[in-house]
C-alpha cells in the first residue's frame, strides 16, 4: 500500500516501501538506499506521492520509481547501458545507475533544458552523484525523449517516464534484443 509508504527519513521510506511488498529485490532495496531522496524532492521527500518541481513537473511517488526499477531489474547487469526519458529531477536515472554499477552508463534526457540543470545540479549534492557525473557514467542531456538518443544506443533498457500517447518507433529501434 503505496500511502502507507512513508518515512520520516530515506531508510525509513525504504524500509516502508520493502514491507509493503513494493519493493521485491534487495538489488532496488539498496540502490534506492543509497539515493536520499531529499536531494531530489524539493518538500516532504519521505512521503510516497508525487510532488512538484517545477516546471509544470513532478518527481513521481517512490513506489512508482520502486515499480519501474523492479520492472527493469532483469536488463539492469554492471555494463548495462539505460536510457531515462523524462528525467526530471534526476532521483530515478541516479537510482538506475546504482544498479548498473561499476561499469554501466545512464543517460538522463529531457525536453525542457531547466530541468536538465536541475537534475545535474540534484545528482552533484553529494559524492557519489559528483562522481557519476564526472566519470560520464551518468549524463543528463537536452533532447525530444520521443526520438531518444541514439548517440548513447543501443540501450538494454529504456525506461519512459514522461507522458506518451503511443511508443515511439526511434525508442524502440534504440533498444537491444532482448531490452525492455
Amino acid at each position: 500500500m503505496a500511502w502507507r509508504s512513508s518515512g520520516s527519513s530515506n531508510a525509513g521510506l525504504i524500509a516502508n516501501l520493502a514491507e509493503n511488498g513494493l519493493i521485491k529485490s534487495d538489488r532496488v532495496r539498496k540502490a534506492m538506499l543509497n539515493v536520499d531522496r531529499a536531494h531530489y524532492a524539493p518538500e516532504l521527500p519521505y512521503q510516497d506521492s508525487p510532488q512538484s518541481i517545477g516546471m509544470s513537473a513532478t518527481i513521481s511517488a517512490p513506489h512508482m520509481h520502486a515499480s519501474a526499477s523492479e520492472s527493469l531489474l532483469q536488463f539492469l547487469h554492471p555494463n548495462s547501458k539505460v536510457l531515462d526519458v523524462g528525467c526530471g529531477s534526476g532521483y530515478l536515472t541516479h537510482v538506475l545507475a546504482n544498479l548498473v554499477e561499476p561499469d554501466g552508463k545512464v543517460i538522463g534526457v529531457d525536453h525542457i533544458q531547466g530541468l536538465v540543470d536541475l537534475a545535474t545540479r540534484n545528482m552533484g549534492r553529494n559524492a557519489e552523484g559528483k562522481e557519476l557525473l564526472a566519470s560520464g557514467r551518468v549524463q543528463f542531456i537536452k533532447a525530444d525523449g520521443r526520438k531518444g538518443w541514439p548517440a548513447g544506443g543501443p540501450y538494454d533498457a529504456i525506461h519512459v517516464g514522461a507522458a506518451a500517447v503511443e511508443a515511439h518507433g526511434s525508442l524502440v529501434e534504440q533498444l537491444k534484443s532482448p531490452g525492455r
